[in-house]
């Protein structure tokens, strides 16, 4: 994918379950760190007083376990853009490719005072314009 935002994630003793597997749990705290890590670098605000993204829906497709320790990095590009909201593809991957997560997670805009949607901000649309697959 050549229109991805892509970052590593370190991970810790303490993501570990039981079977020395990274517990699933710990999947959506590193698709959200990533999140703030790809919205960091648009440069602008994409919070402010008046509006902020909130999480609509989560899916995760578990593909293979990722045991520590390992080499990891999430993936993240747009698949749908629209007025409010932006459904951000992700993709949890090894150092050598091996595929562990896929899915999406779609973020809408709300109006903080009223929690309505609100229009994403202009910074949000362009940086997601240039996730969307070529």
């Amino acid at each position: 994918m050549s229109h991805t935002f892509r970052t590593p994630i370190t991970l810790r003793w303490s993501d570990l379950d039981a079977f020395n597997h990274i517990n699933n749990a710990r999947y959506l705290t590193f698709l959200e760190q990533a999140r703030i890590e790809w919205f960091e670098t648009i440069g602008e605000a994409w919070v402010t007083k008046d509006s902020a993204p909130v999480v609509a829906s989560a899916t995760l497709n578990f593909k293979r376990p990722i045991e520590y320790p390992a080499s990891v990095f999430v993936e993240l590009f747009t698949e749908r853009l629209g007025t409010t909201s932006v459904v951000i593809g992700h993709r949890i991957v090894a150092a050598d490719g091996t595929l562990h997560c896929d899915g999406s997670v779609a973020a809408v805009w709300i109006d903080r005072h009223s929690g309505k949607p609100t229009a994403l901000p202009a910074a949000v649309r362009r940086a997601s314009e240039r996730l969307l697959p070529a």
